[in-house]
């Protein structure tokens, strides 16, 4: 039986999109899964709504970002199963200009049936703009 707990489903996807491995993250989704961004700058997206919709959104997540290793990841299980506060670090760097990639996130991970339902994602997007720009 596979583990369909929250930390469990976001290693599995966490380690396929640090991959390049888009199809693999979209395997962990259902198929109205919802990304957040409360973040996201001007310009961006703040919600992407469905797997296509959330496809085309990470297909530019491997172009742009060599991960290379997962720093830190700890998951707050909260009263409700399916949901989990993960907070991730990660090192890398930037594919087009070579910089270093340091980044901290915290995610909210709500989970329907052991599928991604909704993915809330506050990461700071000021971190990848400098390190693009290096």
């Amino acid at each position: 039986m596979t583990d369909s707990t929250p930390g469990a489903v976001f290693a599995a996807a966490t380690a396929a999109i640090s991959a390049g491995d888009v199809d693999g993250w979209l395997a962990h989704c259902r198929d109205d899964v919802v990304l957040e961004f409360p973040y996201a700058p001007t310009g961006r997206p703040r919600r992407v709504e469905g797997k296509p919709a959330v496809e085309e959104y990470l297909r530019a997540v491997p172009g742009q970002v060599e991960f290379e290793r997962i720093t830190r990841q700890h998951v707050h299980q909260t009263v409700d199963p399916d949901t989990a506060v993960i907070e991730w670090s990660v090192t890398g760097h930037v594919k087009a200009t070579g910089a270093p990639y340091e980044m901290s996130y915290v995610v909210v991970l709500t989970l329907v049936d052991g599928l991604i339902a909704v993915y809330r994602d506050y990461w700071n997007p000021l971190t990848l703009l400098e390190a693009a720009l290096s």
